[in-house]
């Protein structure tokens, strides 16, 4: 059984994320130790660790002093620390389950974000079956990010 933890805004975040940062909170959740690999700079940057608090990464770097009696630690020694992927074209209706389902099967496999292309569902329900998506969508840990449908109508001439 999966369980999702709805986002929390990053407004409504910051106190508690700079808090824990400065080890004033404990964090959560400890990955002590990893190799980080930095998608913007090409570096590989070694004994990483990162901590979190809640959903969100309150620090990298040397995250000692956010380690409380509750904090889960995790041991990332010569493992590496990757952010999540994106999926940059998919149709989610496609895989005949709803996003929340399909959140379910992709999230556990690292990909944390999709840009979904929603025009089968458009092409059936209209407007009203892409906004259903969307609201479906905006209470889970998957980001879903959605384009403009690419061919509605299906037919030519209707």
């Amino acid at each position: 059984m999966h369980v999702f933890v709805k986002r929390t805004r990053l407004e409504d975040a910051t106190k508690l994320l700079v808090s824990t940062a400065l080890g004033m909170e404990k964090a959560d959740l400890l990955v002590r130790g990893g190799n980080l690999v930095n998608v913007n700079s090409g570096e590989l940057l070694e004994n990483v660790d990162v901590a979190v608090k809640k959903d969100r990464i309150a620090l990298i770097g040397k995250a000692d002093h956010t380690i409380g009696n509750k904090t889960t630690v995790i041991d990332a020694t010569d493992k590496y620390i990757v952010p999540g992927f994106l999926d940059g074209h998919v149709h989610i209706e496609s895989s005949m389950v709803t996003a929340t389902q399909f959140a379910k099967a992709v999230l556990p496999h690292g990909t944390t974000g999709v840009f979904i292309d929603p025009h089968e569902i458009a092409n059936v329900f209209g407007l009203k079956g892409v906004k259903l998506m969307l609201d479906e969508a905006r209470g889970l840990p998957l980001k879903v990010f959605v384009c403009i449908p690419s061919c509605v109508p299906a037919a030519p001439n209707f």
